[in-house]
C-alpha cells in the first residue's frame, strides 16, 4: 500500500540491511545455485519454455529461495504476492486467492510465494489445490523441511521440488566481495580471518552479510582482525541444527554409518558436531548402545559393555568430563570387528514367529506338573543335558509344524569366528546323537 512517504521516495533512503541491498536483480546474479539458475539450470530451462508451473523450494536458510521467487515473478510477468505461513491463516489465503482471481479476469497472473509453507496444516495445504489446478495462482512455496515429510502428497503431485544447496566457501567469498563493492571499503580482516568468516556463515549467505555488517560496525580506524579476534568479535554463529528435524536425523545417520563403516575419525567429527549443536549426550549414548548390538554384535561382545559403561560414566560425571567417555566408546565401536549376524537372526526369528501362528512346542520339553499331563506324554523322554556326554543331548526342540530352522549364521570375523567353530561342533554332535538314537 502506498503512502505519502513512499510517494516522496523517502523509503529508498531509509536504512536497509546489507543483505537486502545486495539482493540480486537477475537470476544470473544468484550465487551458489548454479544447478538451478545457471545457463543450463533447471529454472533457467523452465523460463525458456515460457511456463514455470508451481514449485516448492527446499533448502537451508539464506540460500536465496525468496530472492529467486521474486526474480521468477519478474521474468514471467506475474504479480508477486508474498505471505508467511507463520503469520497467515485460512482467511488470509481466501483474500489472496480472491485477489488473484480478480487479476486473472483482467489478464494478469499471480505468483504467490509462501514462506515456511510446511507450517500450514493439512487442511490449509489442501486449500491451494483448486487454485493451482485452474491456474488462478502459480504457487512457489519455500521450506527448510524435507517436503516428503512436511507437505502432503496431493500438493507435491501438483508442484515440482527444487533443491537449494547451502552456499559453499567460494559462493560466500563472492558475496563478501560484492558487499565490499557495495560499501566501497574492504572488510577489516586478514586472509585467514576472511576464510574463517566464510566458514562461520555455515552456508547461509544472509548470515555472512549480517556478520560482515557487524565487523564493519565493530572495527576501529585502521584495525584489521585476525581469525582469533574475529571469533571474539562475532561470538561465533550457532550451527544450523534442529534437534527434532532434518539436521538431527541427518547427523545421527552420518554418525551411525561412519561407526558401521569403521571410520573413527569421521565418527568423532559427527559426534562433536552434534554435541556442539546442543544434542543431548545421553541420546548419543543410547544410540551407541544400539550400534554395539546392531552392527558389532557377537563379533566383539565387549562392545556392548563398553557402550553401556560410557553411558554410565557420562551419567556419573556429567558434562564436559563425561563426554570423553562417550568419545572413547565411539572410537572403540568404530574400530571393533563388525557383524550384524545376531541382528539379522533376530529379524528372521521374529518373521517366522509372526507368520507361523502358535504351534505347540514338542511335548518332550514341556513340564508335566499333573498326572493327566504325564499321561498325555508331557515331558516324556526328556534328556537332561547335564547328565549327557559333553552336556549335550542333541534332542530336537522345534515344533513339528515348523521344523528345524537356521537363523543365526555367524561371520568369520572377531569372536564370531570362535562361535562358528562351536556351532559346527554342536551340529556334528547333534548328528551323532540322532544317529545313535
Amino acid at each position: 500500500m502506498s503512502n505519502l512517504f513512499s510517494h516522496a521516495g523517502l523509503e529508498q533512503s531509509a536504512p536497509r540491511p546489507l543483505a537486502d541491498r545486495l539482493r540480486p536483480t537477475r537470476l544470473a546474479d544468484v550465487v551458489g545455485q548454479e544447478h538451478l539458475t545457471g545457463p543450463d539450470g533447471a529454472l533457467t530451462r523452465l523460463l525458456r519454455s515460457g511456463s514455470i508451473g508451481s514449485l516448492i523450494f527446499w533448502g537451508p536458510p539464506g540460500t536465496g529461495k525468496t530472492t529467486v521467487a521474486r526474480l521468477l515473478a519478474g521474468e514471467t510477468n506475474l504479480v508477486f504476492v508474498q505471505m508467511s505461513a507463520i503469520f497467515s491463516g485460512v482467511a488470509d489465503l481466501k483474500k489472496a486467492f480472491e485477489a488473484a482471481r480478480a487479476r486473472r479476469e483482467n489478464g494478469q497472473g499471480t505468483l504467490l510465494f509462501v514462506d515456511e509453507i510446511h507450517r500450514f496444516n493439512r487442511a490449509q495445504l489442501d486449500a491451494f489445490l483448486p487454485v493451482m489446478e485452474d491456474g488462478t495462482i502459480t504457487l512457489v512455496g519455500a521450506t527448510t523441511e524435507n517436503p516428503s515429510f512436511a507437505l502432503n502428497a496431493a500438493l507435491l503431485s501438483r508442484a515440482r521440488v527444487m533443491t537449494f544447496h547451502s552456499l559453499d566457501e567460494a559462493a560466500i567469498l563472492a558475496l563478501l566481495a560484492r558487499a565490499e563493492k557495495e560499501e566501497g571499503r574492504p572488510l577489516p580482516l586478514d586472509e585467514e580471518a576472511r576464510l574463517s568468516l566464510a566458514r562461520m556463515a555455515d552456508g547461509d549467505g544472509r548470515a555472512a552479510l549480517t556478520l560482515a555488517e557487524e565487523i564493519w560496525r565493530t572495527a576501529g580506524a585502521g584495525e584489521v582482525f585476525s581469525a582469533a579476534q574475529l571469533q571474539e568479535v562475532v561470538q561465533r554463529r550457532a550451527p544450523i541444527y534442529d534437534k527434532a528435524q532434518d539436521g538431527h536425523y541427518n547427523l545421527i545417520s552420518a554418525l551411525h554409518k561412519t561407526v558401521r563403516g569403521s571410520d573413527p575419525d569421521a565418527a568423532l567429527y559427527y559426534f562433536a558436531r552434534m554435541l556442539d549443536a546442543g544434542e543431548d549426550p545421553l541420546y548419543l549414548a543410547r544410540r551407541m548402545v544400539r550400534m554395539a548390538v546392531e552392527d558389532i554384535g557377537l563379533a566383539d561382545p565387549q562392545a556392548l559393555l563398553v557402550a553401556n559403561a560410557a553411558k554410565d560414566a557420562y551419567d556419573f560425571l556429567g558434562s564436559p568430563e563425561g563426554e570423553l567417555a562417550l568419545a572413547q566408546a565411539i572410537i572403540y565401536l568404530a574400530t571393533a570387528p563388525k557383524s550384524n549376524a545376531a541382528y539379522a537372526a533376530y529379524k528372521k526369528a521374529r518373521k517366522v514367529a509372526k507368520e507361523s501362528g502358535s504351534p505347540m512346542p514338542p511335548k518332550v520339553i514341556l513340564n508335566a506338573p499333573t498326572k493327566f499331563m504325564q499321561s498325555e506324554g508331557y515331558g516324556a523322554g526328556y534328556a537332561y543335558d547335564h547328565d549327557e556326554p559333553d552336556a549335550f543331548s542333541g534332542q530336537d526342540y522345534w515344533p513339528e509344524a515348523i521344523g528345524r530352522k537356521t537363523f543365526y549364521e555367524p561371520v568369520e570375523r572377531g569372536f564370531e569366528r570362535e562361535i562358528r567353530k562351536r556351532l559346527s561342533w554342536w551340529e556334528k554332535l547333534r548328528a551323532e546323537r540322532r544317529g545313535e538314537g
